[in-house]
């Protein structure tokens, strides 16, 4: 299995899609979600869960960072800018709900853009083929997709991009 982004250009992501780019939430939340392709699916693939993750937000947070939790798409890309008005997958609460605190947690259950605080952060695009949909709500947490996910995994695909600060 592999999953790719055009959303990324020379080992980055493009400005676009997060704190340089031009769209944002009324709290400030870069909302420009990125395109992906997922391809050389596994056979018995049912449905893909989707996770993009800051794990050097640990450096300024203490914790991964979630920038963007998809469950239930049956489908094998997602266009530009689609979170916003995605209607036939269900999204995840992103770390901006929990980090902020102001955030709305259906707001926050979309894409999140790329802010990195202090130095360049590499931001992975994890895709998950699975054997079946997932019992999972609009605003789930990561935690939820984990434990929902085990014993359903049949293949994973990473890609891996930077923005800096």
């Amino acid at each position: 299995m592999k999953v790719t982004s055009s959303a990324i250009k020379n080992g980055a992501f493009e400005d676009k899609y997060g704190k340089r780019g031009t769209q944002f939430s009324p709290n400030g939340m870069p909302t420009y979600s990125i395109p992906f392709e997922i391809s050389d699916v596994p056979a018995g693939t049912k449905s893909f869960a989707v996770v993009l993750e800051d794990k050097d937000a640990i450096t300024a947070s203490g914790f991964v960072w979630i920038h963007w939790l998809i469950a239930n798409l049956e489908r094998r890309s997602v266009s530009e800018n689609e979170s916003k008005d995605a209607t036939d997958y269900v999204q995840g609460a992103n770390s901006w709900a929990s980090a902020l605190g102001n955030f709305d947690i259906l707001e926050a259950s979309a894409y999140g853009g790329m802010a990195p605080p202090n130095c360049l952060h590499r931001y992975e695009l994890i895709a998950y083929a699975l054997d079946t949909k997932l019992d999972l709500k609009q605003g789930f947490r990561f935690n939820d997709l984990h434990f929902a996910m085990q014993g359903h995994i049949l293949d994973q695909a990473v890609v891996m991009g930077t923005y800096d600060v």
